[in-house]
């Protein structure tokens, strides 16, 4: 989820929830999610083959030590989720910045999680490689720990890696820390989130630091959640002189089951001549649907 045009010198201006942000972090955004996600937030189709092999049939008995021991085995187990989402949008966009040039994004993940709390994950999404110059896909993987405080009171915390598998050549991964708490009353949670790259040659040898809240209020007797987005992003990953840059956004989402739909409006500050022609800071609307499983 990368937002950085790395150097003004590069013949092709680089970027890197859509509000979601992230995971839904992130997120934040985490845009992904483009809020991702981000995070702040936010932020995939498998396509190749997968073979099966035969599968063995018992034609004996089971024998009632052996099952107990499968069951007791399961039990164990138990501990331990799995979860997966895929996502179609007609953009990616990662705190607010355009990274498919405006042309469709498929999107999707998986994360395992244990009862303590802990988890760990990946997600990806396709790019525009002729406009972010990154290659054309991103692949972010991450680690941490979620839970509840008190009853309405939530953190997270953990660290993220943004890959681009097939960049070429040069650094342009990099790796980032974020936490976050959700409040929840009633219909409405509220998440505020910060999100930290230490130094790095892919950063250009600076930093990147995020901060951000996330506003969602449920719409009585509807399956409608209005939602709110603002970040602040202050290094690296900006398209303004000052590497200071807001983010935002406002919009609306529904649940049917495992499918959510929802459809936002973005916006995120640019200067002109960095990104001259807006390509990847002028606002835009954002609708997407994801299925979880």
């Amino acid at each position: 989820m990368l937002t950085s045009i790395r150097g003004l010198s590069a013949a092709t201006f680089y970027a890197g929830i859509l509000f979601s942000g992230a995971p839904a972090f992130a997120s934040d955004d985490d845009v992904v999610t483009l809020e991702a996600s981000a995070a702040e937030g936010a932020d995939t189709a498998y396509s190749g083959e997968t073979l099966i092999g035969p599968i063995d049939r018992a034609t004996a008995p089971v024998d009632q030590a052996d099952l107990s021991a499968l069951q007791a085995d399961g039990e164990a187990d138990s501990s331990l989720s799995f979860s997966a989402n895929v996502t179609l949008a007609t953009e990616y966009r990662f705190r607010g910045v355009a990274l498919t040039d405006g042309n469709m994004a498929i999107q999707g993940g998986f994360d395992f999680s244990h009862d303590s709390g802990l988890y760990v994950g990946t997600w990806a999404s396709n790019l525009d490689e002729d406009t972010v110059g990154y290659g054309s896909a991103e692949l972010d993987i991450y680690g941490g720990w979620s839970g509840d405080l008190t009853d309405g009171f939530g953190i997270n915390v953990g660290a993220i890696a943004y890959v681009y598998p097939d960049a070429g050549p040069g650094e342009f991964d990099y790796y980032e820390v974020y936490g976050s708490t959700t409040f929840g009353l009633g219909p409405a949670s509220l998440t505020a989130g910060v999100a930290y790259a230490f130094e790095q040659e892919s950063l250009g040898g600076t930093d990147n630091f995020y901060v951000y809240s996330d506003l969602g209020v449920g719409i009585p007797g509807t399956p409608l959640t209005a939602t709110g987005h603002i970040g602040y992003t202050d290094g690296f990953l900006t398209f303004t002189e000052d590497s200071n840059a807001i983010d935002w956004s406002v919009g609306v989402e529904a649940a049917f089951g495992p499918l959510t739909a929802s459809v936002a409006y973005v916006g995120v500050e640019g200067d002109p001549l960095i990104d001259p022609n807006g390509t990847f800071t002028d606002d835009a609307v954002v609708a997407s649907i994801t299925a979880s499983f």
